[in-house]
């Protein structure tokens, strides 16, 4: 996806911005990752 940052704040940090979206994207994949294996564990060991 491109996006025309032509007209944004001068003060406006784009490239950190893009890096903590980019973590959060992250830490969303891997925290839904590792839910997912907790309860797949919990039905294989409690049922």
């Amino acid at each position: 996806m491109s996006v025309d940052l032509s007209d944004s704040h001068p003060e406006m940090d784009v490239e950190q911005h893009k890096r903590t979206y980019d973590g959060f994207i992250a830490l969303s994949k891997y925290s839904a990752a590792a839910l997912a294996i907790t309860l797949i564990a919990m039905a294989v060991f409690i049922l």
